[in-house]
């Protein structure tokens, strides 16, 4: 169904942050530029590609973040021309590649749908037909003759995906969609991407959830670099996977261009920090620490009501908690904030056993309009020794992937 050779994507850059948006300014930069293009570098953001995917086949492919991972799905999807190469699909290709493709949000929910299906390459007819199961995926009855723009950031996820996931095509492309809303929620798309899969259609899953890809794939291949690195059978391909993350030195925060939100407010850089006010990579279970993060907000924005979030998982993408301050600081920080700052999260006991651990970091500004500023996906990465959580001289075993104060009682009955 799918053929991929020689495939490469170059990219020229010549260092310097595009700062412009009017077409004059577009203009005024283009002139500037002429005579200097010695000073381009160029970039190949994929390089000598080469892999097939049979009829029905489902594959996953993991990297690291800016790896070429997305770069990839784009050119299979036709939205960015290869540089060198070729592709051959056979069959309707439908892309998944983020979720609220086509949305205004000044229609209502029920005039979304028809609007995004369109968009999606739905016909008419294909989405008054699903309608209704679009709909009560969505789980938003209520709410389908009002203007999105008044739907929560779940709502709006909820409804979003329920459109993209309920395309027919023969060849499915997905990026990195399946997080979205509550945890009920995310359930449920995991189930009806299950069914995807299962139903007989050539997919290609790009994921950070590697459990996941490993249960629904019974093939991967590693993009790293640009390049193919291995190709073969999911579990092998993640594991190898899990080393190349836990051996490489991450990317500076400042410097990630793989981040989501309206850029208000942007993090430069974060870590843990044992209570000397000492950086680590490494610490003990049981024992406080803190992960911090600095952020900076663009000139003139005013920094209120900030919500931050640090979800930490392992390093095969399963969550193990979300620390917010939705929970635990009424919503957020309130007042007017510095323009750059510092956040802390003081964990004044680490309930993680032994492993390797990654975390999002998140923010949000009810100011902007739209709740996400700044979200970096494993912009951290620590690993926990085992220690004597408990305080009674044993170490909890490997199989536990936390700990959790308990007490035990024996009473009659």
């Amino acid at each position: 169904m799918i053929e991929v050779q020689g495939l490469g994507k170059k990219y020229s850059i010549s260092g310097k942050r595009e700062m412009y948006r009017t077409l004059s300014g577009q203009l005024i930069a283009w002139l500037s530029r002429r005579g200097q293009a010695a000073s381009m570098v160029d970039f190949w953001a994929l390089r000598n590609v080469n892999f097939t995917v049979k009829r029905g086949e489902v594959l996953g492919i993991v990297g690291k973040n800016g790896a070429g991972k997305s770069t990839l799905l784009k050119i299979l999807s036709r939205i960015t021309d290869p540089s060198e190469g070729q592709v051959v699909m056979r069959g309707r290709v439908a892309s998944l590649l983020e979720v609220g493709t086509g949305f205004h949000p000044e229609l209502t929910g029920r005039e979304n749908i028809f609007l995004s299906g369109a968009v999606l390459g739905m016909s008419g007819a294909e989405i008054k037909r699903k309608f209704d199961e679009i709909v009560a995926f969505a789980e938003v009855e209520k709410f389908l003759d009002t203007p999105i723009k008044r739907f929560s950031s779940g709502m709006y996820m909820r409804l979003a995906f329920s459109v993209a996931a309920h395309l027919d095509p023969e060849i499915l492309l997905v990026d990195e969609v399946l997080a979205v809303g509550d945890a009920a929620f995310q359930k449920k798309c995991l189930g009806k991407m299950d069914a995807v899969a299962q139903s007989g259609r050539t997919v290609l899953f790009v994921s950070h959830q590697l459990e996941f890809l490993a249960q629904l794939c019974r093939r991967c291949i590693l993009v790293d670099g640009g390049q193919v690195v291995m190709d073969g059978d999911s579990r092998s391909v993640i594991d190898q996977y899990v080393h190349l993350v836990k051996t490489s030195a991450p990317l500076k925060l400042r410097q990630r261009t793989d981040r989501q939100g309206e850029g208000h407010i942007i993090f430069t850089e974060t870590w843990l920090e044992d209570m000397a006010g000492k950086r680590v990579r490494r610490v003990t279970s049981g024992q406080p620490v803190k992960i911090v993060a600095t952020y900076e907000t663009a000139a003139g924005f005013d920094v209120r009501n900030l919500g931050v979030s640090f979800a930490v998982m392992t390093v095969r993408g399963v969550v193990v908690v979300d620390l917010g301050t939705d929970a635990t600081g009424g919503g957020g920080f309130f007042g007017t904030l510095p323009s750059k700052g510092r956040i802390e999260c003081f964990i004044p006991k680490l309930s993680l056993n032994s492993g390797d651990f990654v975390y999002n970091v998140l923010a949000r500004s009810a100011k902007s309009g739209s709740e996400v500023e700044d979200w970096v996906k494993q912009a951290g990465v620590f690993s926990v020794e085992p220690g004597d959580y408990y305080g009674t001289g044993h170490i909890p075993g490997p199989a536990n992937l936390v700990c959790i104060d308990h007490s035990w009682a024996i009473k009659p009955l």
